[in-house]
């Protein structure tokens, strides 16, 4: 079966840009917020997941019942399958990166983890999209900036190594998780898409904490208050804002602007927990948004080129005027395949 290819997208327009940098302003407070709350990282990742759909399901079920119907149909079933391997590929990235902090030194977990952008380049290829040499120059200045900012500090212990692997790992998943999101967010209103996505996501962290023995509950309300936190943060405003810029972005200029995540979470944790940023870290900062500028500056570049990525009618997708919009699908929009 021939690998599926994101349709082309029109051009970006503000309120994508705005989504963005809600999005990374949101994910920003994740790391902070992990660190300050006192309970397993699975568990934080399950209650993250599920407390979303809380929020989430009923206003789709209320609002997407056509798009639900339409996903549970034969025709539906492609897309709907797009969903659930996204909710997959986002509970291994839980599953992998959020332990591997407490198994390697978090510099390191977090330099491995930022090498998503490579990851969503190479499926990129692997969907027949050659990047450009510009393209591959950012993502290396990015990624080259990310490891540098955060200090890498690489152990040699077995326990470290296989922090070190699960890591790497959560970097994999993360670009699965883009990838798909990308191609079914062409189809897919947002918060059909993330219901269905975070749902799945929850059940399997949950699957896995309960095989595991991992305490779900009995926190201080500090702990608790964190997690309320991560969801309306990290979670409603980080993830979701960026899985409805992927009707617009591509998911590897979304990956680029992950890393954002880096400068923006050291930030908040000088202001929040008095950790001052390591003045050897400021050039890998500059080389990490140099990076992105030069990702972005591609990206704006190639658009603009005849036939290169603005199509000339809508996409099929639901018709949004905002991130969470609740208008009704067009006929046939929420399965439509390409």
């Amino acid at each position: 079966m021939p690998v599926a290819v994101p349709p082309p997208r029109t051009s970006i327009d503000p309120l994508s840009i705005g989504a963005v940098a809600v999005a990374i302003a949101a994910v920003s407070s994740s790391a902070p917020l992990i660190a300050f709350a006192a309970a397993p990282a699975l568990a934080i990742a399950f209650w993250r997941n599920f407390l979303a759909v809380g929020v989430f399901g009923p206003v789709a079920l209320f609002r997407r019942r056509a798009e639900f119907r339409a996903l549970a149909s034969d025709t539906g079933r492609r897309d709907a399958g797009y969903c659930v391997l996204a909710g997959l590929a986002l509970a291994v990235h839980f599953a992998t990166w959020m332990p591997s902090a407490q198994l390697t030194s978090v510099a390191a977990a977090t330099a491995l983890v930022v090498t998503q952008p490579v990851w969503q380049g190479l499926i990129a290829l692997g969907q027949g999209r050659r990047l450009s040499t510009v393209a591959w120059l950012g993502i290396g200045l990015a990624v080259v900036g990310a490891i540098w900012a955060v200090g890498a500090d690489f152990g040699v212990s077995g326990r470290a190594v296989a922090g070190d692997l699960l890591a790497v790992a959560g970097g994999m998943a993360a670009a699965v998780y883009t990838a798909l999101g990308e191609r079914v967010r062409s189809t897919i209103s947002t918060l059909g898409y993330t219901t269905v996505c975070y749902g799945v996501c929850a059940a399997a962290l949950l699957v896995v904490c309960l095989a595991g023995g991992v305490r779900l509950g009995g926190y201080d309300a500090g702990t608790w208050l964190a997690v309320l936190g991560l969801v309306v943060g990290a979670q409603l405003l980080g993830h979701s804002m960026f899985n409805y810029a992927l009707r617009r972005i591509s998911a590897t200029t979304i990956s680029v602007l992950f890393l954002l995540e880096a400068p923006g979470a050291a930030l908040l944790a000088w202001v929040w927990l008095g950790q001052v940023p390591r003045t050897a870290a400021l050039p890998g900062l500059v080389l990490l948004l140099a990076g992105v500028a030069v990702v972005l500056h591609g990206a704006a570049r190639a658009a603009r080129r005849p036939g290169t990525g603005v199509h000339p009618e809508p996409l099929t997708a639901p018709p949004e005027a905002g991130p969470l919009s609740d208008g009704e699908p067009r006929s046939g929009g929420a399965h439509q395949n390409r």
